[in-house]
């Protein structure tokens, strides 16, 4: 039930970024009340390896981002939550000494079928015990938006009301209610159990990189548990294979749906790889071979990322629009610069 006191005690807070310097690039993202922190996780994984050596979405780099985001979304399941009620060890999730014990779990050779969160608190690279946790597909709903300025201030943005078609405008009032506390559980140990006042752990995640202090990149999309998977290959797609921002947006993705997704009712799919028809064929069949369970999708569908990189030595702005949003006829989108 929501009432006119807490309507007249709702505050907006400013709060830190969570960041991380990945080969020289520091990366800001959200707190642990959205996703954010695993896009970090994901990238403190990934240091250990030359992916470049691999060659880009070869079938080896494919199986390796995605097994570590497997270990990282594991762990947002695990300990992500609103931090003014649930007590989330952020720094030591992003912590050098864990991400070691951590990384050793990605067998190079074979896809993991289980959902493994960490113990970044007593130093073990796995959890004693985890129950299992349950959602369903994302829709439509979210936005995202990206501004650099002449004088390169940023802004990253991805606002969203969510389903607004499920939730049709209040008569009297104007306005339709957001469909946000879906992302709850109920489940009073998990972290993002309800509570009153408490906010839903949100997917919704800009990111924004500084390269040497200085303004480097903002970028994001819509698309619920998908959207740190796209933006992250997208950013690796820039910083480790030197793509410029279109080709680096356009560029075949994946996206894995082996852990809970963050809508009710949190199903998961354990070992589902979804790739762009793009990504050739002897790729698929070798990580069908490692053990993914490989769901082949259009050629245009995975990801609607959006992004702006700023040139400082040259006094250049760069911007990238994803097409797949207007084949799509879902959220089509633009790079507009004056």
């Amino acid at each position: 039930m929501l009432d006119l006191a807490d309507l007249a005690a709702f505050e907006t807070h400013v709060e830190a970024p969570v960041t991380v310097n990945y080969r020289g690039y520091d990366v800001y993202k959200c707190g642990p009340w959205s996703q954010g922190p695993v896009f970090l996780q994901q990238l403190r994984l990934l240091e250990g390896f030359h992916l470049r050596a691999l060659g880009h979405n070869s079938s080896d780099y494919i199986h390796l981002v995605t097994e570590a985001s497997k270990l990282a979304f594991a762990d947002r399941e695990a300990y992500y939550g609103d931090p003014r009620f649930t007590d989330v060890p952020v720094q030591d999730l992003l912590s050098p000494a864990y991400t070691e014990l951590r990384r050793p779990l990605i067998d190079p050779d074979r896809a993991s079928l289980a959902l493994r969160p960490g113990d970044p608190l007593g130093g073990n690279a796995l959890r004693a015990a985890d129950a299992p946790l349950i959602g369903r597909e994302w829709q439509r709903g979210t936005v995202h938006v990206d501004v650099v300025d002449a004088q390169r201030n940023m802004i990253s943005a991805t606002p969203s009301g969510a389903w607004i078609a499920d939730s049709p405008v209040v008569e009297g009032v104007g306005f339709p209610l957001g469909t946000r506390i879906q992302m709850f559980t109920l489940d009073a140990a998990h972290p993002n159990c309800i509570a009153p006042g408490k906010r839903p752990r949100t997917t919704l995640t800009p990111s924004l990189v500084l390269r040497d202090g200085e303004p480097f990149m903002a970028f994001g999309t819509m698309g619920l548990d998908q959207q740190d998977q796209w933006t992250l290959q997208f950013f690796l797609n820039v910083v480790e294979f030197d793509m410029p921002v279109q080709a680096a947006i356009e560029a075949p993705k994946f996206s894995s749906k082996h852990f809970p997704s963050s809508t009710y009712p949190h199903a998961a799919e354990p070992g589902v790889l979804r790739v762009e028809g793009r990504i050739p064929y002897d790729v698929r069949r070798a990580l069908q071979a490692k053990g993914h369970e490989v769901v082949l999708q259009s050629d245009w569908v995975e990801g609607y990322v959006v992004g702006i990189q700023v040139d400082t030595a040259r006094g250049v702005l760069f911007a990238g629009a994803d097409p797949r949003g207007e084949q799509a006829t879902l959220l089509p989108a633009y790079a507009i610069g004056w």
